[in-house]
């Protein structure tokens, strides 16, 4: 018997974890627009556009901003195997799931990588950075901005100074953090920086902006070697070209330029969602884009705290976005989010490693990061909780939300 498939249908979801989020209407608009040929002069003048927005958006004069076609690791990738050739010391500093991450990235690019490390739910003094630059005497220094497996962030502040004395470069990765956080790429002294859609740029996985100074373009561009199928007299050839193909940077730089090398072909309406998250992000100003955060999260903090859950990680160092708290004793976690989802609808997330089944996270972000959403999620919860025989006084956690409101308004 033929087997029938139906039309595309997914229910009705409010994912409020750590992401994906729900994206924004305006993004999925654009994203269904009609294809155009890659090299179309609209085509091209998109591209252009797209770059002058994330410019912004990473708040960088930096020339190579651009997007590479693929999920947020996608960037990762790009960017540690072009920077990184075999042999390479790398220090990434870890703190929670994505800073493992980047460690194994960075061996697959056969790397000699030195790692330190602090217990998940905290982050790095700047003396222990500085410490281990001095130690260990790295090419790059790769560290996650926020992590969400644990979400918190590290703070930034200091060590772009610090590689800069010793010669280092200085990768971080952005994709929790950028646009619900203060994050400014020039003022950091970043050379290279990472992230992507689904988190508080309020759209889809698939594309992941990405930016570099022009200490890391040097780096990338001395491996530059064209493909022979497209090379012509004159064009680079190295003896030690970047160890892929698809994420090399310097014919991707290349692609994106001037020149509009025949590289790939461009993902046409995974970059029309990334300019209209970029474009919508511009026209909300990034400073308030992040108070949104900030408000939004904050009600969600003082929430879960009024339900009397207890809230994981440093809170000094918590990202606006995203919340992490601790499983009741006597509550399946699982068990309570398939309620959540079943019954009401809404997606929160549990953890990994050594967090998996001890905690939740709660997001609060991109097109999520509202009154209504917070309130919601809130009243569903605390539903959840009575029917699990959690002790919880009526509308707590609501009740806690609308105090951070009226004392902060609402965005």
């Amino acid at each position: 018997m033929k087997q029938s498939f139906q039309s595309i249908n997914p229910p009705a979801r409010l994912l409020m974890g750590p992401g994906p989020i729900n994206a924004d209407p305006r993004v999925l608009r654009a994203m269904s627009a009609q294809l155009v040929g890659q090299y179309d002069p609209w085509m091209t003048s998109a591209m252009d556009e797209t770059q002058a927005l994330y410019r912004e958006v990473f708040q960088t004069q930096n020339e190579q901003t651009l997007l590479v076609d693929g999920t947020s690791r996608a960037g990762i990738e790009a960017a540690l195997v072009s920077l990184i050739e075999p042999g390479d010391r790398v220090l990434v500093p870890i703190f929670g799931r994505f800073g493992h991450l980047l460690r194994e990235i960075a061996e697959r690019c056969g790397a000699e990588v030195h790692v330190i490390e602090v217990p998940w739910g905290e982050v790095f003094p700047l003396s222990a950075i500085a410490e281990a630059l001095e130690t260990v005497k790295p090419k790059l220094l790769a560290v996650v901005h926020g992590d969400t497996s644990t979400t918190v962030a590290q703070p930034l502040e200091g060590i772009g100074e610090l590689c800069e004395k010793h010669g280092v470069l200085f990768y971080t990765d952005v994709t929790a953090s950028l646009a619900g956080n203060t994050f400014r790429t020039d003022e950091l002294g970043l050379d290279a920086v990472t992230a992507g859609l689904q988190k508080c740029l309020g759209g889809p996985s698939g594309s992941a902006p990405v930016t570099f100074s022009a200490k890391a373009v040097d780096v990338i561009t001395a491996r530059k070697s064209i493909e022979a199928g497209i090379r012509t007299d004159g064009d680079a050839v190295s003896a030690h070209p970047i160890r892929s193909n698809y994420f090399d940077l310097a014919m991707i730089f290349d692609y994106w330029g001037p020149q509009r090398l025949n590289h790939h072909t461009e993902a046409t309406s995974m970059l029309y969602g990334a300019r209209e998250c970029a474009r919508l992000l511009v026209d909300e100003g990034i400073d308030n884009a992040v108070a949104r955060h900030a408000l939004h999260g904050s009600a969600m903090l003082a929430g879960l705290q009024g339900l009397g859950l207890e809230v994981f990680g440093d809170l000094e160092h918590r990202m606006n976005n995203v919340t992490a708290v601790v499983i009741p004793d006597g509550i399946d976690g699982d068990a309570a989010r398939a309620a959540m989802l079943n019954d009401f609808g809404i997606e929160i997330g549990t953890s990994f490693g050594p967090l998996h089944g001890k905690v939740w996270r709660v997001g609060t972000m991109g097109y999520n990061a509202r009154k209504d959403t917070v309130l919601t999620t809130l009243s569903a919860l605390e539903s959840v909780l009575r029917r699990g025989g959690v002790s919880i006084t009526a509308g707590g956690g609501v009740g806690a939300a609308y105090d951070v409101y009226a004392d902060g308004g609402a965005l």
